[in-house]
């Protein structure tokens, strides 16, 4: 009996395995339909959530950029955990995040949102997963669809008409520099009305996205 269970468990597991990773794959190649958060969001507000699926090519090179150098300025050269910035978050105590963009998007596409250990878990199974069988380009195209910029707002079609009343195609440095610097905190922070602290990590923002265009940190998503 316990031989059956075992062997019943067994492929359960491999069943889990194999339907995960043809989810993961199907995300390398086609748009993601939505997310979890966005469905629970969408169920707390009593409404639909904005967002639309848009190619990378379609966004402004500025925008790609500034998520970058805001978020992860060493995403081209690491493999999906950056293990310098954990050090650092480490030795500061703890204080600051050390997620990398290719860890944010196996959270926003595939979990929940939430501090439980069991999703750190998952996410730290996924996110080499998700290195192996996605671009760079790929990664940063899905986080910059789906990441949430205001309430109800994901990713960059959706935030560029709310905040700027343009496509994602014509923003300005500065106005994705906005963008991303609102992206650690989208329901508290504004792009469109920028208070100090915005606008003064909106500049240093300009600054980092022109840094790693310069020293080739851009290289993998940029062609």
């Amino acid at each position: 009996m316990f031989r059956r269970l075992r062997r019943r468990v067994l492929r359960g597991i491999l069943l889990a395995f194999i339907l995960v990773l043809a989810w993961i794959l199907s995300y390398s190649v086609i748009p993601v339909p939505g997310t979890f958060y966005m469905l629970a969001e969408s169920g707390r507000q009593g409404q639909m959530v904005d967002y639309q699926w848009t190619p990378i090519e379609r966004m402004s090179p500025h925008l790609a950029r500034a998520v970058v150098a805001a978020e992860d300025a060493n995403f081209c050269k690491h493999w999906g955990f950056d293990l310098g910035a954990i050090r650092s978050a480490i030795s500061e105590g703890g204080n600051r995040g050390a997620s990398t963009i290719t860890q944010q998007t196996v959270k926003n596409a595939f979990l929940w949102h939430g501090r439980s250990w069991p999703r750190k878990a998952l996410e730290a199974l996924l996110t080499p997963v998700v290195e192996l069988s996605w671009s760079k380009k790929r990664i940063l195209e899905v986080y910059l669809n789906i990441a949430e910029f205001d309430e109800g707002v994901f990713g960059a079609e959706a935030a560029a008409r709310h905040y700027f009343g343009v496509g994602p195609e014509d923003l300005t440095a500065t106005q994705a520099a906005r963008l991303a610097a609102i992206l650690p905190s989208p329901k508290t922070r504004d792009a469109g009305n920028p208070g100090p602290f915005v606008r003064q990590r909106a500049a240093q923002i300009v600054d980092g996205a022109a840094t790693i265009a310069r020293d080739g940190r851009a290289s993998c998503f940029e062609d």
